[in-house]
């Protein structure tokens, strides 16, 4: 018998664990994941980063449209909504610096081609944002001191207090505005959006001109109040210069005055003819040999050709000099100014009544002094007095307060931007900062080493200037290639009346130059820019060549012109093309500044 089978119970097992997925599969999955989450930040970043961009978008928008509308108010002369503006100016900027300013905006600009986009948007908003808060009201400030408050009172006195206040907050912005022009100078355009060039390229231009003027507004604050004697009196020397016998600094030394200034007020206290320093043999102080050989030892013995230099640095050294050798007179300063000036001036002051009761009003004073007073007057000494209590009534009248005095800073500025008037310091640290500018006029000793010179002297030694038309301009300016170049033109143009004979001789020319009476000598001075050579010299359809050397690093050639009545030449010289900018200094004349610039 076969028994059945019998079921016994079985022990109980535990469940295996479950297999390990393989190895790729996690790292699959968490790639996965990881992209996923890396997918969603840069949304989140980009989206971010979007909002942000519409932030700062909206915002210079805004302030753009409030910058236009000042721009338009301030060109018609009208700045009084410049202050209520400003914090709706400031308001649009501060947001979108803060826009700009963001982590995420900071982090995408090292992202390629976007990046640099973004980071020329930050910079312009941080220095626009930094010149609206302080360049601006800073400028307004400027402009306080210098057209109303700063202008003379009735009794001639200007109140230099509000300057000696203004002074440091007016260097700082400046300063600021330093650093705002050196950052958007330094964006690369080339790299940017092209709706980007524009708006970044004009910016850079208009920061340049905001640095200009805060530099020439900080000069002023800090350079005026010692000078009109705010630390103790102060003594300068006035000098007139004579168009009708060109020099390089604009005309012959004509008449000397000096000024006391003290606490603001400034009064005239002597007046000299250039007969009362005659020439003397050797010169006042040692010459190098280079103005012996491009000035001659008449730069040192004669006052009158002491501004055959284009340096006025070193003319103001010599007339001092000679001034206190002769004179027995230290002074503090020499103030140089031309006829043209001498007419800007006019013109806010109103007409003046010369010492030999005659009334000159702007627009006859070129006439009066350098054509009527050489046809009318015989004596050259008689001349000189002329001329010199000419000078004195002007400044009389700019003492008083006579006139428009707002009109009277306008005058002043524009005979400085023209090279009409120059001024030099004994002091070394007032000295050291006219050098910078160009009313400093330190062609030679200054730092413009890029400048181009092209300087008139007469050379028949006559008076005959004042119909001669001049004009300095540039052509042909060449901007690519590895070397650009631009060539300057000189263009003289003598027209003088029939009845030159007639004139006496000291009109007409007393040099023993051999020319016919009423014919024009005059000696043209070009200096190349430093370390490059000096081209050849073309003169109408041919070249010239003269007296040449090398004088403060400069190449330089001197030529001869001659006209006879009726003549004309045009001299052109191939010059170097830096940084963009051809800058070329001369001799301010009847008919022509003294600074003439090219930009590519």
């Amino acid at each position: 018998m076969v028994s059945a089978p019998v079921d016994h119970p079985r022990a109980p097992v535990d469940d295996p664990a479950p297999a390990a997925p393989a190895p790729r599969r996690v790292t699959a999955r968490r790639v996965a994941f990881g992209l996923l989450a890396v997918l969603v930040l840069l949304l989140l970043a980009v989206g971010w980063l979007a909002f942000r961009g519409y932030q700062a978008g909206t915002a210079l928008l805004s302030a753009k449209d409030v910058v236009q509308q000042l721009q338009a108010d301030v060109a018609d002369g009208d700045a009084s909504q410049l202050e209520a503006r400003l914090p709706e100016l400031r308001e649009d900027l501060a947001t979108a610096r803060t826009a700009s300013g963001d982590p995420v905006w900071r982090l995408a600009e090292s992202l390629p081609w976007a990046g640099a986009n973004l980071e020329a948007v930050r910079v312009v908003t941080v220095s626009l944002d930094d010149v609206v808060r302080d360049a601006l009201p800073a400028l307004q400030q400027v402009d306080d001191l210098l057209a109303s408050r700063q202008a003379p009172g009735a009794d001639g006195r200007i109140d230099l207090a509000p300057l000696l206040a203004a002074a440091p907050d007016i260097v700082s912005a400046a300063a600021g505005a330093h650093q705002a022009q050196t950052a958007v100078a330094a964006i690369d355009t080339g790299a940017l959006v092209p709706q980007l060039v524009g708006p970044v390229e004009e910016l850079q231009d208009g920061m340049s001109q905001v640095a200009g003027a805060l530099d020439a507004g900080a000069q002023v604050a800090t350079l005026l109040p010692p000078m009109l004697g705010a630390d103790g009196p102060r003594t300068y020397l006035l000098v007139s210069l004579n168009s009708a016998e060109l020099r390089s600094a604009g005309g012959i030394v004509g008449a000397f005055a000096v000024l006391h200034a003290q606490d603001g007020a400034i009064s005239l206290t002597d007046q000299r003819s250039t007969i009362d320093l005659k020439g003397i043999d050797t010169p006042v102080l040692p010459l190098t040999d280079e103005e012996l050989v491009v000035d001659t030892d008449r730069l040192g013995r004669w006052v009158q050709d002491a501004v055959i230099t284009p340096d006025f640095p070193r003319s103001a050294q010599l007339l001092s000099a000679r001034w206190a050798r002769d004179m027995g007179q230290t002074v503090d300063g020499v103030i140089a100014a031309d006829p043209v000036g001498a007419r800007y001036v006019l013109e806010a002051t109103g007409p003046v009544t010369e010492p030999g009761g005659s009334t000159i009003a702007a627009d006859d004073l070129l006439q009066v002094l350098l054509r009527d007073a050489y046809r009318d007057i015989a004596d050259p000494a008689a001349a000189d007095t002329f001329y010199a209590g000419v000078a004195g009534s002007i400044f009389r009248a700019v003492g008083a307060g006579q006139g428009d005095q707002q009109g009277l800073v306008t005058a002043l500025a524009r005979a400085g931007s023209e090279g009409r008037i120059r001024l030099w310091s004994a002091h070394p640290e007032e000295q050291a900062t006219l050098a910078e500018t160009t009313i400093g006029a330190a062609f030679l000793s200054g730092d413009f080493p890029d400048a181009v010179g092209v300087f008139l002297n007469d050379g028949t030694a006559g008076k005959l200037g004042y119909y001669l038309t001049t004009a300095v301009t540039v052509e042909d300016l060449r901007c690519s290639g590895a070397d650009p170049t631009a060539t300057v033109r000189l263009d003289l143009d003598y027209d003088p009346p029939a009845d030159l004979s007639a004139l006496p001789l000291y009109v007409t020319g007393t040099a023993p130059t051999g020319l016919p009476v009423g014919d024009l000598a005059t000696n043209v001075t070009v200096y190349a820019p430093v370390g490059a050579p000096l081209q050849a010299l073309g003169r109408d359809e041919g070249f010239v060549s003269g007296t040449t050397a090398t004088v403060a690093g400069r190449d330089v050639q001197v030529v001869t012109s001659t006209l006879a009545p009726g003549e004309s030449e045009t001299y052109r010289v191939v010059v170097p093309v830096r940084d963009g900018v051809v800058s070329v200094w001369t001799t301010p004349t009847l008919t022509s500044p003294g600074f003439v610039t090219a930009t590519c």
